[in-house]
């Protein structure tokens, strides 16, 4: 059997994807001259509880793409509801302006993470990268972690939001 070529569009694609909201996260990390580099990220999952293992992706047109695939490690911080200014300002820009104004603390093992109260935290060994479709998918081996009871920033439809957009079941 081959692969069969798609009956939908780029948009149609990305709209039905939208429906499925995710949460919100920072990854950073040290470049390879010990400056602090990061991004926002949706694409973050569990993948196993024993070793405890997590995947998130990265377009490879990011100018960001090889410091992770280069680092040993990085921390992924899951944001709260309360912190769509600091998603934003790590969505966009070079990582001095993403940076700017924050302040870090080190994780167990040595990597940055910021130093605000996001609901939770993974500080990940860089295990394994591959290249899949237009992106790179990174999966980390949990090495230490943290959470905070805070309501999560959720992203959907699209959107930042609280809490997932309600569902338009009419066409």
């Amino acid at each position: 059997m081959s692969v069969q070529t798609p009956a939908f569009n780029d948009r149609q694609f990305k709209d039905a994807l939208g429906r499925f909201p995710t949460g919100v996260t920072i990854v950073s990390t040290y470049d390879a001259l010990g400056q602090p580099a990061g991004l926002t990220v949706s694409s973050f999952n569990s993948v196993s509880l024993n070793p405890p293992l997590v995947v998130w992706s990265l377009k490879q047109s990011s100018q960001s793409v090889a410091v992770f695939e280069q680092c040993e490690r990085y921390v992924i911080q899951i944001l709260a509801a309360d912190q769509l200014d600091l998603a934003k300002q790590f969505a966009s820009g070079t990582n001095a302006e993403r940076f700017a104004n924050q302040s870090l603390t080190p994780c167990p093992g040595g990597t940055p993470r910021l130093a605000v109260d996001c609901a939770a935290w993974f500080e990940c060994y860089n295990r394994h990268r591959f290249n899949e479709g237009d992106h790179v998918v990174l999966i980390g081996q949990v090495e230490n972690c943290g959470h905070l009871e805070r309501p999560p920033l959720i992203y959907h439809g699209g959107n930042y939001a609280l809490t997932p957009s309600p569902v338009d079941t009419h066409d």
